[in-house]
């Protein structure tokens, strides 16, 4: 019988570059606090943010995912023709098909590229970044665009206290490609949809036929936050034991921008260690959902250049409720 002969593997992949699009709009806390009779000192003291940033009416998340894709291709030294593959991880795509994925693919040049999108909400990048991961090693791809793009804005209840004054909108891309040396370790990733309620939103697609109102974002506050700060911190050390490497061994820490409050708790149970950079983009940014983690790459290596070429930990989590988390060496 003939043999079939596949790609040949790859000793690892690497994030190449990164790129990124916020909204244009600067929505600071004291604009939101009359619906939801509240104060910007409230906001900040219980998530840290200050202001968040909004895309104007005409500007679409595909718009954003096509500005930070653009500069994350540049920076890595390519042309969209050379990319393999184009994952986007998304909850905010106005239409059930077609994929974000597959219209970003034709606006920036990369058609005929396979494009599908990720519906993963805050570990939407981490799992794409597994799945980029996995094509470049396999030689399936030699180069996988892997975007976050949001426009949460427009499933916000304003007069919702749960999370609506959390969320912003922007995109983060990345590109994957090979490297000598593995520059992503293996992902933990997982999900508990028993939990699905805890962040949800209010009403289906269907019951809109019925006369239901606009379907916005709900939250269970408490829940998240206790589930977060206590269950993800475990995936967060399963990740680093993955990688082979020590909390003092990391340049970085980017967790998805939830909530400050968890970004600084996560800190004090993995015991980083004062060198440790950590991403706290979310101050000025808001809660991006999938975009979060690229983003707050972005801000913090234009921040920091020197943290270029060091380890980073990555972990999205949210609705669903799912997780992801990776090590990666910093483009």
């Amino acid at each position: 019988m003939t043999s079939i002969q596949g790609t040949q593997s790859r000793a690892g992949s690497r994030i190449l570059s990164v790129g990124a699009a916020r909204g244009d709009l600067v929505v600071p806390n004291d604009d939101l606090v009359g619906p939801i009779d509240s104060s910007d000192e409230w906001i900040r003291q219980r998530t840290g943010i200050i202001t968040r940033v909004r895309a104007s009416e005409g500007v679409g998340a595909v718009d954003l995912a096509e500005t930070a894709s653009r500069e994350a291709i540049e920076r890595a030294g390519l042309d969209a023709s050379q990319i393999d593959a184009v994952i986007v991880s998304t909850i905010s795509n106005t239409v059930q098909t077609p994929s974000m994925a597959a219209l970003l693919t034709e606006r920036i040049g990369a058609t005929p590229a396979p494009a599908f999108d990720i519906s993963a909400a805050c570990a939407g990048y981490a799992y794409g970044v597994a799945q980029a991961d996995a094509l470049v090693r396999s030689g399936a791809a030699d180069h996988v665009l892997v975007v976050g793009a949001e426009k949460l804005s427009e499933v916000v209840d304003p007069t919702d206290r749960s999370i609506s004054f959390l969320l912003g909108d922007g995109a983060g891309a990345v590109v994957v490609g090979p490297s000598d040396e593995p520059g992503i370790s293996r992902s933990v990733w997982g999900s508990d949809g028993s939990q699905w309620e805890t962040i949800r939103m209010t009403n289906t697609l269907g019951s809109m036929r019925d006369g239901a109102a606009w379907p916005t974002l709900r939250q269970d506050g408490q829940s998240v936050f206790r589930w977060a700060v206590w269950e993800m911190a475990k995936v967060a050390k399963r990740a680093l034991d993955e990688a082979g490497v020590q909390a003092s061994d990391l340049a970085a820490f980017i967790p998805h921008q939830a909530n400050m409050r968890i970004i600084d708790e996560f800190a004090k149970q993995l015991k980083l260690p004062d060198t440790v950079a950590i991403a706290r983009d979310i101050a000025t940014t808001g809660n991006t959902s999938a975009a979060s983690i690229p983003l707050a790459m972005h801000r913090l290596l234009e921040e920091r250049p020197e943290l270029s070429g060091g380890l980073a930990l990555q972990i999205g989590f949210g609705a669903g409720l799912v997780y992801g988390a990776q090590v990666v060496t910093l483009p």
